[in-house]
């Protein structure tokens, strides 16, 4: 028997739902809302566009990942949701928040009490010659808590990531994976309702990358925190309710985790990949399928009662007597 619910099991939507809520009130329902993103870097007489009218939606307390090449623009999104870097067009919302219509000071708070982020790298998270508590204690001390209570949090943090005999470790004394609990304990000091984490596993090898996503996924239950991974992993959908993959400064591909059940209600995985379609009507093709096809600069797109296919320029039913 199916253990569904109206959006499907604790933590995995349906493409549908997110059809269906679409029109409802996004600010109450997403916790992320981006709506047609442009972000353009001038580098001296050149514009590099890194994102090209991206649509987004993250429901509240989902735990998403994000997929695409170097240059896709899956790290450019993540530092805007940051707060790091402002969207050139378009709109941005966190938490109700519009991102583009912050003051730097709004900014400053945003990113000191709202978002928490996850480098790849841990020295960019992490001060060197402070001991595992100390660095989890300074953005909490920063943010006007008390000296005492900032060690509480501290420790209670520490002991939520795995490293409660480590409260004095310097991090240079600590394994990469323990260096990026820490990180993550760090990213959480302020209670923030979102995480950001950009390749949080890139430097890590595989056993070691299942802790830290197991860890996300932990947290993600016992704190209802909206996370976000950006990832080169390919097995990146085995451990998130959802997987974005973005090519070109769009989203191309959503990948849905999806709960089976047989007669005898033993329920089983699955993951559907599902292509996805901007408010214009763009439809990104998985390059495989214009590689197969010989697809360029033109397709045919005819329409059946229930569905559309899509041909070559010159393939399809009543294609162009041959000359």
């Amino acid at each position: 028997m199916s253990q569904q619910g109206a959006h499907g099991p604790r933590g995995v939507d349906t493409p549908s739902a997110y059809v269906r809520d679409a029109g409802r009130d996004s600010q109450d329902l997403f916790h992320i809302v981006c709506e047609d993103l442009f972000k353009i870097y001038k580098i001296a007489d050149l514009e590099v566009v890194a994102l090209r009218g991206l649509d987004l939606r993250v429901r509240r307390g989902e735990l998403m990942g994000i997929v695409g090449s170097s240059g896709s623009g899956k790290s450019t999104l993540l530092n805007v949701l940051a707060g790091l870097d402002l969207p050139s067009a378009g709109a941005a919302y966190v938490n109700g928040r519009n991102l583009i219509a912050m003051s730097e000071e709004e900014l400053v708070d945003y990113r000191r009490r709202e978002v928490g982020f996850v480098w790849q790298q841990t020295g960019r998270n992490l001060i060197p010659y402070l001991s595992t508590r100390q660095n989890v204690e300074i953005p909490l001390v920063l943010n006007g808590t008390s000296r005492r209570q900032a060690k509480q949090r501290a420790e209670g943090l520490l002991e939520s990531v795995g490293l409660t005999g480590k409260l004095k470790a310097l991090p240079d004394t600590l394994s990469g994976g323990e260096q990026q609990r820490v990180s993550i304990a760090v990213a959480l000091a302020n209670a923030p309702n979102v995480l950001l984490a950009d390749e949080p596993t890139g430097e890590l090898d595989t056993h070691t990358s299942e802790e830290i996503f197991e860890l996300f996924a932990n947290l993600n239950k016992d704190l209802g925190v909206t996370i976000i991974v950006v990832t080169h992993d390919p097995a990146i959908a085995a451990r998130v309710d959802r997987v974005v993959a973005i090519r070109d400064g769009r989203i191309a591909t959503e990948t849905f985790r999806h709960y089976e059940y047989n007669s005898a209600g033993e329920r089983t995985i699955v993951h559907r990949e599902y292509a996805v379609v901007d408010r214009a009507g763009r439809l990104q093709i998985p390059k495989s399928f214009m590689d197969a096809l010989d697809l360029r600069e033109r397709a045919r797109v005819l329409l059946a009662s229930d569905h559309v296919t899509i041909y070559p320029e010159d393939a399809g039913p009543e294609k162009p007597p041959e000359e």
